[in-house]
């Protein structure tokens, strides 16, 4: 069998031959709590879960989604005094959190630990409501936010004790054999393939319903729909990344890059758009401007035929390279709002080994197409990685200054060390945590793989970038 997926233990199910299978049989797919020091929702959605629910749904089973940091819960408005989440202009903001006691092995931070999302009674409470599913399935995204998974699965079995868990996503393709020791899943696929999962349940017994016995069909576009309330859409046009960055899971997550056909993305846009309203899309891309004569100028310039009122954001940050004065303009011109580059240091000799995506002063042509192009210095963001093996504060510092000089607006991204990525090894060899044997030490906040004396100095880079984020902001 092809399928990729580990049963972590023995399950007891109903039998089969003597009971009467649910005609659709439904299943409950979860997007779980956030355990972290920090968590903000920069357009933050389960997108991978999304469309699963969507692709198991168009099969034949009948799809309940809980997301555990809902934002438009009644619990959750009810609990901050509002009628509704305090939002940024295009759709950011925070997520209704709770301190709890941090991990044994996280201690040491001095730093507030929570729970982000709906507190437990309400999860619990809505459990309670949905009947029995066939199945659960639970997404997971950082590796080291594994405790608020393992936190729900042990609610959900307490809840659903005869029902099994099946937990996905990128925590279980990463760290597999950790997430079997320790999630408290049933299974742990490492597959992304929906046919994989549905392959999956058909082995447990769990067979889809005919599809005529199903009213209405619906586009095979993520299940956006499934959600309270939709205040932005995430979209992805392409799968994978022809660049092998040392620091960067995409390689091992999805290996081989693929674009959508760029009048399909077109047609969903439109579709989100013309059926509920949504005027914000944040594209999830690792490479959208990757051969761009035959995807996005033509996506672009379909967009602004359009005529519809749209802005895109792009958090996963656009390749440098690829940023002429034309592309800068479509951009633009076609509603590009909010603009991320993945600049990461500004240090060639030090760059070597790390990536091939940025050679030097294609950084400053790109930023230079940008204000051509009328974009404010406040809307173009720049990442800076720090926390890297062997990377010193001098170099941090320059690199923020040189964003500065160019007028734009410098991000620390803080490095979390990421298994079955090239620079994962010297991570290892490097961090005085265990990086191996406990995915809570990948957390960037902890920034593993510096000594203390870097660590102390972060606070001086911090204010470096505030003050010019400032400056600029000014302008």
């Amino acid at each position: 069998m092809s399928l990729n997926f580990q049963k972590t233990h023995q399950i007891i199910y109903m039998d089969r031959k003597t009971s009467i299978q649910p005609s659709p049989p439904r299943l409950l797919l979860v997007n779980p709590w956030i355990h972290d020091f920090a968590a903000f929702d920069l357009w933050s959605k389960p997108l991978g879960l999304l469309y699963l629910a969507s692709f198991l749904r168009e099969k034949g089973y009948r799809v309940h989604f809980l997301d555990c940091l809902d934002i438009y819960h009644p619990a959750a408005l009810k609990e901050t005094g509002r009628k509704s989440p305090k939002r940024k202009k295009y759709g950011t903001g925070k997520f209704f959190k709770q301190t709890i006691t941090p991990p044994r092995v996280l201690e040491h931070i001095n730093r507030p630990y929570s729970r982000y999302g709906l507190p437990p009674s309400v999860i619990i409470s809505e459990l309670k409501k949905i009947p029995e599913p066939a199945a659960i399935l639970v997404t997971s995204l950082m590796t080291y936010w594994y405790p608020g998974i393992a936190e729900f699965i042990k609610i959900a079995k307490q809840v659903f004790p005869k029902v099994p868990v099946i937990l996905g996503g990128i925590y279980a393709r990463l760290c597999q054999e950790h997430a079997t020791k320790f999630s408290g899943a049933d299974y742990v696929v490492t597959s992304q393939k929906g046919e994989d999962v549905q392959e999956l349940l058909s082995t447990m017994g769990i067979h889809p319903a005919p599809l005529n016995s199903l009213s209405g069909q619906r586009p095979t576009y993520p299940a956006f729909d499934l959600l309270r309330k939709i205040n932005y859409v995430c979209i992805v046009t392409s799968r994978g990344c022809p660049y092998n960055c040392s620091y960067c899971a995409t390689g091992f997550l999805n290996p081989v890059f693929s674009q959508r056909n760029w009048r399909h993305v077109l047609e969903e846009i439109i579709y989100w758009h013309s059926n509920y309203g949504a005027r914000d899309f944040a594209f999830y891309d690792d490479a959208l401007l990757i051969d761009p004569k035959n995807h996005f100028v033509p996506l672009a310039n379909a967009l602004i035929t359009s005529g519809i009122p749209l802005r895109f954001h792009t958090p996963n940050a656009l390749h440098i390279r690829q940023i002429s004065l034309e592309i800068a303009t479509l951009l633009k011109k076609s509603g590009f709002t909010t603009i991320r580059l993945g600049l990461e240091t500004s240090d060639f000799q030090f760059r070597n080994g790390l990536d091939t995506k940025v050679s030097q002063g294609e950084f400053e042509v790109a930023v230079e197409n940008l204000l051509k192009a009328d974009f404010a210095p406040q809307q173009i963001g720049v990442y800076i990685l720090v926390g890297l093996p062997h990377q010193s504060i001098k170099s941090v510092m320059e690199t923020i200054e040189f964003v500065g000089n160019a007028r734009v607006m410098p991000f620390l991204a803080e490095y979390s060390p990421i298994p079955h990525t090239g620079l994962w090894d010297e991570a290892v060899k490097v961090s005085e945590y265990d990086l191996i044997s406990e995915p809570l030490f990948h957390n960037n906040t902890l920034l593993p793989c510096w000594d203390e004396s870097k660590r102390k100095q972060i606070s001086e880079l911090k204010a470096k970038v505030l003050a010019i984020r400032q400056r600029l902001n000014k302008l």
